[in-house]
């Protein structure tokens, strides 16, 4: 994957929204709240939240580190791409999809269905 599979995959997710935070990471949100970072220049980062159990398996793969500042909240960084698959790559960006989601007021996940 790289930033533009990425994008195109997040914008596919209902209700999703983009913008650029702290002037250089491409953020996408969904309802002002967010669920993929990546960076926009420099050598490729890309962060997501995941579960306990995927924060556990994935921080122990070569190239996925605890994200800086997010880690406490189960976020991970990936450093090189191609540590995961394009299929691992989107069940883990619609997994964090979903786990930011489940965090929202049930009318507007309601209002998603």
């Amino acid at each position: 994957m790289n930033l533009e599979s990425i994008r195109t995959f997040c914008l596919q997710l209902p209700q999703t929204t983009e913008g650029i935070k702290w002037g250089n990471d491409l953020c996408f949100m969904l309802s002002e709240k967010m669920y993929c970072v990546a960076g926009l220049t420099g050598p490729f980062s890309c962060s997501f939240k995941c579960s306990d159990e995927d924060f556990a398996k994935l921080t122990e793969v070569p190239g996925i580190i605890p994200a800086p500042y997010m880690a406490r909240n189960k976020w991970v960084n990936i450093q090189d791409p191609s540590v995961l698959t394009k299929e691992e790559w989107e069940h883990f960006i619609k997994n964090s999809y979903s786990l930011i989601l489940s965090k929202l007021p049930k009318k507007f996940q309601q209002n998603l269905q």
